[in-house]
């Protein structure tokens, strides 16, 4: 499984992935590139998966009216750049080249803003519920490809960036993995100890 990213910051057009546009998006600040790749997990409702509430919330368009849970979330805009769904299939919402609204307040080693330099992956998941298999050959693929692409120097989690704010991906998510499907030094995971690895 390998991707690639045109020029114009969008994954080419391959089976079992869509561009859905979002509008929750604007320039990265003169000068900045991203470097930094942040992994989320997202369900609507929460805990339960499928269904297109996810997409449509990134799209403006979620339905308040369809679950309790929503009129929490009614004056919120995200985004994020991909969302990887439970069956692997994967949606970008921004271009690469632009800047996402998936980070919020964060901090990355002093280093504010991180939407500014960072790339958001979503995993259509929970904190509480192992990630499905089909999620990882993708998702090692995709991130691969905008390491590659952009020459990102770094992973992290999204409550990595913004501790006590945030809790995803979770503690089901298999960090281990990730970095074994992709071949990457554990300096790529600066949160994740060497010992977390086994590498030194």
């Amino acid at each position: 499984m390998s991707f690639a990213i045109d020029e114009a910051g969008w994954l080419s057009s391959i089976t079992g992935m869509t561009h859905r546009p979002s509008p929750n998006f604007d320039a990265r600040p003169e000068g900045i590139a991203p470097s930094l790749l942040v992994i989320h997990n997202i369900s609507l409702p929460p805990g339960q998966f499928e269904g297109s509430a996810i997409a449509d919330f990134f799209q403006n368009r979620l339905d308040w009216d369809a679950h309790p849970f929503y009129e929490q979330i009614r004056d919120v805009r995200v985004s994020a750049h991909f969302l990887i769904r439970r069956d692997g299939t994967i949606d970008q919402f921004v271009s690469c080249n632009e800047r996402a609204w998936h980070a919020g307040r964060s901090n990355f080693f002093g280093r504010e803003r991180c939407n500014d330099f960072s790339i958001g992956i979503e995993l259509e998941g929970s904190d509480t519920q192992p990630f499905d298999e089909a999620q990882y050959a993708p998702l090692a693929a995709l991130a691969s490809c905008l390491v590659t692409h952009y020459g990102l120097n770094a992973l992290a989690g999204h409550s990595d960036i913004a501790p006590g704010r945030k809790t995803d991906p979770g503690p089901c998510f298999d960090w281990r993995r990730l970095q074994r499907e992709m071949g990457l030094a554990p300096e790529y995971f600066p949160y994740l100890s060497a010992d977390f690895f086994g590498t030194r």
